[in-house]
C-alpha cells in the first residue's frame, strides 16, 4: 500500500467513523446517561469490534452472502429488530442516579457484536475493503483494520466525551428524557440512508 493510498484510506476512515451513525449516537447517549468511566467497555467494544469485523469480512465472510442470498435478508431483518430494541432502551433510560442501580451501558461484547447488525458498519467495511484492500491479501486487510482501529478509537472517545459533557445540561429528568428520545429517533433515522441505498 503506497503512502497516497494510505492517506486516502485515513481520510475515508475519518469521514466514515466521525460522522453520525448508530455507534456514535449510542456512545453519546451512553456518555450522557452513564458517564465516561462506565461507558469505557462500550467504547472499547466499538473501537475494536469494527476492525475485527473488517478482517473477517475481508477474509471471506461476504462469500456467505454470495452463496446464500437469503442470509442478506435475514441480516437486514435482524438489524432492524435490534435497532428498534436499542432505540427503546435509549428512549427509556433512567436518570443517571437511578441508572447506576437499575440499568447498565452496553458491555464490551455487546458493543463488539453490535457491529454485525449495524448497517452503517457493513457499508463502511465493504467500502473500505473494496477501495483500499483490492488484492484481498492479509496484509492489506490488516492495514485497513489498523487504520480504522486508530481513528475509530479517537472517534469513539470523542463521541462518548461529548455525551459526558452534555450530561451536566441534562441534570433535570425532563431534559434527559427529551435527549434520550431524540437520540432514539436519530438512531432509527440513521438506518434510512443505508436502506435507501439498497433499494
Amino acid at each position: 500500500m503506497t503512502y497516497d493510498i494510505l492517506l486516502a484510506l485515513a481520510f475515508f476512515a475519518f469521514v466514515t467513523v466521525f460522522s453520525p451513525g448508530p455507534n456514535n449516537l449510542m456512545l453519546m447517549a451512553s456518555g450522557a446517561n452513564f458517564g465516561l468511566k462506565r461507558s469505557v467497555p462500550h467504547l472499547l467494544g466499538v473501537a475494536t469490534g469494527f476492525p475485527a469485523m473488517i478482517v473477517l469480512v475481508g477474509l471471506g465472510v461476504m462469500q456467505l452472502f454470495d452463496a446464500y442470498p437469503v442470509s442478506h435478508t435475514i441480516l437486514k431483518v435482524a438489524s432492524v429488530a435490534y435497532m428498534l430494541w436499542l432505540a427503546w432502551k435509549i428512549a427509556n433510560a433512567a436518570p443517571p442516579k437511578e441508572a447506576q442501580a437499575d440499568s447498565r451501558p452496553l458491555t464490551y461484547l455487546q458493543a463488539a457484536a453490535f457491529q454485525w447488525v449495524n448497517p452503517k458498519a457493513w457499508s463502511m467495511a465493504l467500502g473500505a475493503i473494496t477501495l483500499y484492500a483490492t488484492t484481498r491479501d492479509l496484509l492489506a486487510i490488516v492495514i485497513v483494520a489498523g487504520v480504522y482501529m486508530l481513528i475509530g478509537s479517537c472517534s469513539a472517545t470523542s463521541w462518548t466525551v461529548l455525551g459526558t459533557g452534555i450530561r451536566r445540561l441534562l441534570a433535570k429528568p425532563g431534559r434527559l428524557t427529551v435527549f434520550n428520545w431524540c437520540m432514539a429517533a436519530l438512531l432509527l433515522a440513521s438506518l434510512v440512508p443505508t436502506f435507501l441505498a439498497t433499494t
